[in-house]
């Protein structure tokens, strides 16, 4: 037998409508992308550059103090000592550039930067031949009739 109870439309044939105009979160297109009572429900909120973190340190200030950062433009510099070319003038090491600097240990490799510093008064008439030295240094080497070279 056929009754009300039984009749019914078929399956999603009919839209419930919305609640039109009772509220921030009502529904309305107009208010539902801007949320309901913030600083960015406000007018003039467009107006914060995309880099604005509001209120968090932004990341172009955090970034150089992680200790992670590292300059990509750094040179490492094996530095050396005026007193360490004496003692190696006092076993006969006249010339000295990179390779001799491998053999004795004060370097790791031979295509490493070598930055020369002056530390101390030289005695020994050597030539040296390095990538960077200091004024004091060629000063003291040239001083005692040395010689240097840069590369």
């Amino acid at each position: 037998m056929l009754n009300h109870s039984l009749v019914a439309p078929n399956a999603n044939s009919r839209k419930t409508s919305k609640r039109l105009w009772r509220g921030n979160w009502s529904g309305k297109w107009t208010f539902s992308w801007k949320g309901c009572k913030g600083q960015n429900a406000r007018a003039g909120w467009s107006k914060f550059s995309p880099s604005f973190e509001w209120g968090q340190s932004p990341l172009f200030r955090r970034m150089p103090k992680k200790r992670w950062f590292t300059s990509l433009n750094k040179i490492n510099l094996a530095v050396i000592n005026v007193s360490v070319l004496e003692k190696l003038a006092s076993d006969w090491i006249l010339e000295i550039n990179n390779a001799v600097l491998v053999e004795q240990g004060l370097i790791k490799k031979e295509a490493e930067f070598v930055k020369l510093l002056g530390d101390w008064e030289l005695k020994s008439k050597i030539s040296v031949t390095v990538n960077k030295a200091s004024k004091q240094a060629i000063e003291k080497i040239e001083k005692a009739w040395g010689k240097v070279e840069l590369i």
